[in-house]
């Protein structure tokens, strides 16, 4: 897919991941709504991102991805201000096992909502111009976390639920591809939270061990991410793929085997 003229449409996008995600889809030519719930620093993001880009390449939505009336409207005023949508990414995501009901709606309900609405304005079949959805699980997503059990499933849930949405879209032609992408621990304000005691809850106890794993597995740059995203976004043979970004291995593929139900 060549991005110059493309749409593309990002969650969580004022800092971390979806900053870095957006600025690689600018400098390849695409026009970027960003979304995200901290409008101070989203509005930010857009003013530095018009100094390098033009203020016509982006436009900035205060958007809380668990209101499914403001991603709604979010994906209507991308329509209605750039004409087409081409690129969505899901990325908007939380650490808190204290609340985990909302660390569901913001990882996984949203996923599920922004795919979904993905595929209401990019299917060939509904009058759009076919595209690509990359959701962003995370390691997490691919084995289990015993400090952070509400975050692994919750990340474990898009996989699944993006590799199953894949298979649907490879019966019936619609034109959208969907990929996931799984990082290893970030520097992003994630980083922040994974042995925080108030956001730890009842495995508080469990600090010594996220902090060794970060020490062990090594944080990665957003900018060495937004390579794989870049990557999954591009490469039209990839649909139903699950990238993992990792300090060890860099950028590959998670090998799964062909089964069926």
């Amino acid at each position: 897919m060549a991005l110059a003229g493309k749409v593309a449409l990002i969650t969580g996008a004022a800092q971390g991941l979806g900053k870095a995600f957006s600025e690689i889809l600018l400098n390849n030519g695409a026009k970027v709504n960003l979304l995200d719930i901290n409008t101070v620093t989203g509005k930010n993001t857009k003013l530095e991102f018009d100094r390098i880009y033009g203020a016509e390449r982006t436009l900035f939505t205060s958007c809380d991805v668990t209101s499914e009336t403001q991603l709604q409207e979010a994906f209507r005023t991308t329509m209605q201000t750039f004409g087409r949508l081409d690129v969505v990414c899901n990325n908007a995501g939380i650490n808190n096992e204290n609340k985990w009901e909302h660390s569901i709606n913001v990882n996984l309900i949203s996923v599920i909502r922004g795919t979904y609405l993905g595929f209401q304005y990019m299917s060939v079949e509904r009058g759009g111009h076919g595209g690509v959805i990359i959701n962003v699980a995370s390691m997490a997503g691919l084995f289990p976390m015993s400090f952070g059990p509400v975050y692994s499933g919750s990340k474990h849930g898009v996989v699944g639920f993006s590799r199953s949405i894949a298979e649907i879209t490879k019966l019936n032609n619609c034109g959208v591809r969907v990929n996931v992408l799984c990082p290893s621990i970030t520097d992003t304000d994630i980083l922040k939270t994974i042995a925080s005691e108030n956001n730890m809850g009842q495995f508080a106890h469990l600090a010594n061990i996220a902090q060794k794993t970060m020490e062990t597995v090594g944080i990665l740059k957003p900018s060495l991410v937004a390579e794989g995203f870049l990557q999954l976004v591009t490469d039209t043979t990839k649909n139903g793929a699950v990238m993992r970004v990792t300090m060890n291995r860099g950028i590959d593929y998670h090998p799964y085997k062909q089964a069926s139900l």
